[in-house]
């Protein structure tokens, strides 16, 4: 049985918490389930089945309280899935792209917000932001983390160089164009900066920079929210 341990960015398995979680990576990445574990007051009798049904002979479940204490200290945290993390490459098409991203659960949130606007390709830009494979980020997401495709560029040049038939769009207090009056041109790619600081000045030269508008009554969204609203406007024509 794979021995848990406190989550680090350089460890090769990454952990999936709670039944909701663990059922999304049985379903899309069965491939890279190496051992669920369930927490011994774990009641649900029918996805208990459903686990041992999908992990069948060769991935292994366990009844134990311990990896719990190391990974979880929530009371409604009963499953755990431990992931093999595999190198990732995003593929040619829709892209939402964050550039330096600092925070776990943000990145998990706009993570199930791609997913559920249909664009499965996320470029993170910079190898300090918030790592895509910690169990935070994919808690947060709710299991979308293994539906979406997510690849780590070191400048935004390199992913640019990529991708060059993809309209750039960042998305900027000082943009020149409201979002709502833009026509977006596909594929896109999506840019949103840092949760305190924003994208650099020099983003103010790339593609198409664009704005939300709100009132005056706040200076600026959420970057969740400014994701999921940059995210309908995008797809909402797509067919």
């Amino acid at each position: 049985m794979i021995k848990v341990t406190g989550y680090k960015s350089d460890n090769i398995h990454t952990y999936g918490l709670g039944a909701t979680v663990a059922m999304e990576y049985l379903l899309k990445q069965r491939d890279v389930v190496r051992a669920i574990i369930m927490h011994p007051d774990f009641r649900s009798e029918e996805t208990k089945a459903k686990i041992y049904e999908i992990c069948g002979k060769d991935i292994p479940v366990s009844v134990e309280e311990k990896p719990f204490n190391i990974l979880s200290k929530k009371d409604n945290c009963f499953v755990i899935c431990v992931i093999e993390k595999k190198p990732e490459t995003i593929s040619g098409g829709n892209h939402m792209v964050l550039v330096n991203p600092s925070n776990c659960g943000n990145l998990g949130t706009i993570i199930r917000s791609c997913l559920g606007f249909g664009v499965k390709d996320l470029a993170i830009v910079g190898k300090t932001s918030a790592d895509p494979n910690d169990p935070k980020t994919i808690r947060a997401s709710m299991g979308a983390r293994a539906s979406v495709k997510i690849e780590v560029f070191e400048k935004f040049e390199d992913y640019s160089e990529r991708f060059p038939e993809n309209s750039l769009y960042p998305f900027m207090l000082d943009g020149s164009t409201i979002l709502q009056e833009t026509v977006i041109n596909k594929p896109f790619s999506l840019i949103m900066g840092n949760e305190a600081t924003g994208l650099d000045p020099a983003f103010q030269k790339v593609g198409k920079p664009i704005r939300i508008e709100h009132s005056s009554d706040i200076d600026s969204l959420n970057i969740t929210i400014a994701a999921s609203i940059g995210l309908y406007e995008a797809t909402k024509a797509c067919e």
